[in-house]
């Protein structure tokens, strides 16, 4: 079976216990399914949403999805994406978490990642493969839960809040026009986010920012357009707030995905 395409491997060469899949990926979407071994989902550029066993996940650039094997899971990314997937096999998934979560990614396993996309290696089968195959299964057995870069609240008062916040970006609201938006007080709402998301409204709403101007880079909208349509008071203002986040401009970055 070929497994260059978009289509959901049936079947898997477990061989050496793990397999790599490397695809450049248009807008695309893939229901609900499930397969017996387990996956890192990791893209390079551009951002893919999962729902995982009921579960809402974000994978960006910034940390993997870890999928047990067995567990039925969908995904959608808007615009063009980078990924860069690893199976394991299901002997290979015992010192892995037994449920979905967001896991770092070394530079070490992303350099081997890249390297295997370049060689198109997907079952290992010389012995410098195999051996860089070993390290990359080190790395990820190495790596840590992480929180999710866009974490979900749980109770509906916030989840209308934070709804409320994707459906204005161009409006940059403070906390306060928030509360009383939603007749609560501000000291109220950056409790119930704190408590329920783990960090403050602002970091939530400049999170969700820097992932559409990720997207919106790769849709090559002008950078000028995107500070505007994310609400920012300048086109500096969005530089700025990008290459914190990032560490690079978003020109830099649109280059380098172009590569």
């Amino acid at each position: 079976m070929a497994h260059d395409d978009y289509s959901i491997p049936e079947e898997i060469d477990f061989d050496s216990g793990i397999y790599f899949r490397h695809l450049e990926l248009e807008p695309k979407e893939w229901g609900a399914h499930s397969h017996p071994w387990g996956q890192i989902n990791y893209l390079t550029h551009g951002v893919m949403s999962l729902l995982i066993d009921g579960r809402a996940f974000l994978s960006p650039p910034q940390y993997a999805i870890w999928i047990p094997p067995g567990i039925v899971h969908a995904a959608v990314n808007s615009t063009s994406a980078t990924y860069r997937a690893v199976y394991l096999s299901h002997d290979f998934c015992a010192n892995m978490p037994a449920e979905p979560c967001a896991i770092t990614v070394s530079a070490l396993l992303r350099a081997i990642l890249e390297e295997f996309s370049h060689l198109n290696v997907r079952v290992p089968s010389t012995d410098p493969q195999r051996r860089m195959a070993g390290v990359a299964l080190d790395q990820i057995e190495a790596s840590r839960q992480t929180q999710e870069y866009l974490p979900l609240p749980t109770s509906a008062l916030l989840t209308q809040v934070l709804e409320h916040i994707r459906q204005n970006l161009s409006d940059k609201q403070s906390t306060s026009e928030l509360a009383a938006l939603f007749h609560v007080t501000e000291r109220t709402l950056e409790r119930r986010c704190v408590r329920e998301i783990g960090v403050s409204i602002g970091e939530w709403q400049q999170r969700l920012r820097f992932l559409h101007a990720l997207e919106a880079l790769e849709c090559g909208q002008p950078i000028k357009q995107i500070a505007f349509d994310l609400g920012y008071s300048s086109t500096s203002v969005f530089i700025n707030m990008f290459r914190r986040i990032a560490g690079q401009t978003p020109d830099q970055y649109r280059r380098s995905n172009q590569m």
